[in-house]
């Protein structure tokens, strides 16, 4: 596979605000306002890292889950997730995906757990990070 570059622009501008940790995340076209997690003082209305963090591995889980469906022929009407890390004070220690899929038409079980078994080896993400990745599925 061809090597890619991805980029970010995050941007703090300091100030008198309340949230002295606030600060933008520019991706694409799209500027997100973030802090801290609100348990290190940031803003509860904010993105933080932390959740950027697991929200990228159910993003690209789900992305590579509906690629290969969509190659194996299967309808995808509906997918959803609330995915959730588990922090021990340094680092991730455990990511649970628990993504609902509704298909157009009946799906076997097997075929199912397949196409999650494949999404969790080719996603990027979860390649490049220490903690396990788990991943609960569940039909909608």
């Amino acid at each position: 596979m061809k090597t890619s570059i991805h980029r970010a622009r995050v941007s703090w501008s300091g100030g008198e605000e309340e949230d002295v940790r606030a600060h933008t995340i520019e991706l694409a076209a799209q500027t997100l306002d973030a802090s801290s997690a609100p348990e290190f003082g940031g803003d509860a209305a904010k993105a933080d890292p932390e959740e950027l963090f697991v929200a990228s591995l159910s993003s690209c889980h789900m992305l590579w889950f509906l690629a290969l469906a969509r190659a194996e022929k299967v309808g995808v009407r509906s997918y959803e997730d609330e995915p959730e890390g588990t922090l021990d004070g340094t680092c991730f220690i455990r990511v649970v995906l628990r993504p609902r899929v509704a298909f157009e038409a009946e799906v076997d079980t097997e075929l199912v757990e397949s196409l999650h078994h494949r999404a969790h080896q080719r996603c990027f993400i979860s390649n490049s990070v220490s903690c396990p990745v788990e991943v609960e599925p569940r039909r909608a």
